[in-house]
């Protein structure tokens, strides 16, 4: 069978731009993949997602959208793309290692994932005060003391945004020695609010088993362990786009995120969408990422329907 669209991932990307392409009458069809529903998944409640004046569960908002694009004609299912054929249209797609599928268009929106540490009792405690996003949870954190792992430009900037909330937080790096840009550096050290925990490598995050009470740490060069006591550890230590199925196909940055053509959802290949954190490094919002898989509907639909998007600049000069 031949699809019209078929979209990879259900993260807020996915699911927007199946709701948009099913109204439509477009029949996308979804594959959800191994983690459905995306990083809000693993978050517990969302504030900052506009119409939900007391906030939401992430899992709750993600089974929500689903139900919107079933209610209008999306078919899901469940599994994992291993494979795009894109030198011809319809591409196939090999599904499960086993199921081929063809479709004239394809909106790729299977997100980013964080990089963990990898260390004992932080996946456990990931929503119980372990967190990848500053932005989305900092609010949860009012006059706490926090940590923030890494050394790079986001370190810096997840933890300056945190003194916002919290009334300390320490940086925990490995190296004596930060990846972050001058800039971010000094405006991080002109902080009061910032600590420092330098050449520290994070070996266990523990708990009182309800939420996290410390970061354990072992000295680079003495050895030595110790427990810095923190209400929550932000590990910023960088995203990996999900884009290794079409690696040397699309047209990617150094490190892995789609390139889209600017202002729309294009990229190198005609009839194939990028949307969602897949192709944004900067924002990697549950907002920002519908509005671009509202987009990425709209511009394949103008595509199956052969038509242009229209330059509007041009029109009204």
């Amino acid at each position: 069978m031949t699809y019209k669209t078929v979209i990879l991932g259900t993260g807020p990307a996915g699911l927007t731009a199946a709701i948009y392409l099913a109204r439509a009458n477009m029949e996308p069809l979804v594959i959800e993949g191994p983690e459905p529903g995306g990083q809000l998944t693993l978050t517990t409640e969302v504030e900052n997602y506009p119409g939900f004046a007391d906030g939401i569960m992430g899992p709750q908002l993600m089974d929500d959208m689903k139900k919107q694009a079933e209610r209008f004609g999306a078919e899901f299912k469940r599994g994992w793309v291993e494979e795009v054929d894109t030198s011809d249209r319809p591409f196939k797609l090999k599904i499960n290692g086993m199921e081929d599928i063809e479709t004239r268009s394809l909106l790729i929106s299977t997100g980013a994932s964080a990089k963990m540490l990898g260390i004992p009792g932080e996946k456990e405690n990931i929503g119980k005060g372990v967190s990848t996003c500053a932005t989305c949870d900092g609010f949860f954190f009012r006059d706490k003391k926090l940590v923030v792992v890494g050394g790079g430009d986001s370190a810096m900037e997840e933890a300056n945004f945190l003194t916002k909330f919290a009334r300390e937080v320490q940086i925990v790096h490995r190296r004596n020695e930060l990846r972050a840009s001058k800039i971010m550096q000094d405006r991080a050290k002109a902080n009061e609010k910032i600590t420092w925990a330098l050449n520290k490598t994070p070996v266990e995050m523990q708990s009182d088993g309800l939420k996290i009470s410390g970061l354990k740490v072992e000295d680079k060069e003495t050895g030595e362990e110790e427990v810095i006591e923190t209400d929550g550890v932000f590990v910023a230590i960088g995203h990996n786009p999900n884009t290794e199925f079409v690696k040397g196909k699309l047209d990617m940055d150094e490190k892995g995120y789609l390139l889209v053509e600017p202002g729309t959802t294009n990229t190198n290949v005609d009839g194939i969408f990028a949307c969602g954190d897949v192709q944004d490094a900067k924002y990697r919002q549950a907002v920002t990422a519908a509005g671009t898989g509202c987009m990425a509907a709209m511009d394949a639909e103008r595509f199956l329907e052969g038509e242009a998007v229209i330059d509007w600049s041009q029109t009204l000069s």
